[in-house]
């Protein structure tokens, strides 16, 4: 089983609008509400694929009812920690050339109480799990070690761990020893404090990111795929063909559940290098919020070039 925590999850609210044109007015032509959140986000694409999962999150207020009533209609196992504060609303904004903006709210205060609900529960799931993915940003005042505790509480159950956040939550996730870690482009040039403008920088980055702590890294540059290392492996550049983008937004989300469904299908670090790089391909090919099926994902997979690096 594998065990997703989204800690600030949000109803993403997706509108495709005809044009986006700085100071002249777009036209809206649909608006779609569906669950968010990194997690989350994992969990459908990794349900999608044929895995077990429990998808264990936050939702308050009237927006974390639409939340539960969303997941509901999906139909995936989950365990909701309800919390006082109004569960967030993002709202992402694409036009028919694939032009994409994207708004999020920060999300409101979480309890200690509320927060020890929440380690519970990923002790209680933990045994059964082979696989925790810690997802998404962690929401006002929350300590930044949150996810480095439950990284330790995986240690502990031999379970192993899929780290995919920001700033300091990151930092200090790094310093637990997570076995996988994706940040993007942005997160890692934050991470390690200078800009990756070359792919040589790129590599160093990778290396240096693994050196804080993880033993998997997987550097995720957008349209131009992923430089991968792990510990006694060779560090892999793995890259997509060129294709139309609709909405690389849940590229990233796509990416983290196909790379932790295949290492936990038994395929190689390569072969699951690859399907981390199709999925997340196949998913900016869809409009909206929109996850790519196995099967899609599949069609992208011999298209996926892949380098050996020195």
């Amino acid at each position: 089983m594998i065990l997703t925590v989204t800690l600030n999850p949000a109803i993403d609210r997706t509108i495709l609008v005809d044009k986006l044109v700085f100071e002249d007015r777009s036209y809206m032509r649909s608006s779609v509400d569906s669950p968010g959140g990194r997690g989350i986000n994992a969990s459908r694409v990794l349900n999608c694929f044929g895995a077990q999962t429990m998808a264990v999150l936050t939702a308050g207020g009237e927006p974390g009812d639409r939340m539960s009533t969303l997941l509901q209609e999906i139909g995936f196992p989950t365990e909701v920690i309800r919390v006082e504060a109004d569960t967030r609303t993002n709202m992402t904004i694409s036009d028919k050339a694939g032009l994409t903006i994207k708004l999020n709210e920060v999300g409101g205060r979480i309890t200690g109480d509320e927060l020890q609900q929440v380690r519970d529960a990923v002790e209680r799931h933990i045994p059964q799990a082979e696989w925790l993915m810690l997802c998404g940003s962690l929401p006002p005042e929350v300590p930044s070690n949150f996810y480095a505790k439950l990284i330790e509480i995986a240690h502990k159950a031999k379970v192993k761990t899929f780290l995919d956040t920001d700033d300091a939550p990151l930092l200090r996730g790094l310093e637990a020893k997570p076995t996988v870690v994706k940040p993007n482009q942005h997160e890692a040039e934050r991470l390690i404090g200078r800009a990756l403008l070359s792919r040589a920088r790129c590599v160093e980055a990778a290396r240096q990111i693994q050196e804080l702590g993880a033993e998997t890294v997987l550097l995720s540059l957008g349209s131009r795929g992923i430089i991968a290392c792990r510990k006694d492996e060779d560090m892999l550049e793995a890259m997509p063909p060129s294709v139309d983008a609709v909405s690389p937004i849940g590229a990233g989300d796509a990416v983290a559940a196909a790379f932790v469904w295949a290492s936990a299908s038994g395929l190689t670090f390569l072969e699951s290098v690859k399907w981390a790089v199709a999925c997340g391909t196949a998913t900016a090919m869809l409009p909206g919020m929109q996850f790519a099926t196995k099967e899609q994902t599949e069609a992208l997979l011999r298209r996926i070039e892949v380098k050996t690096l020195r």
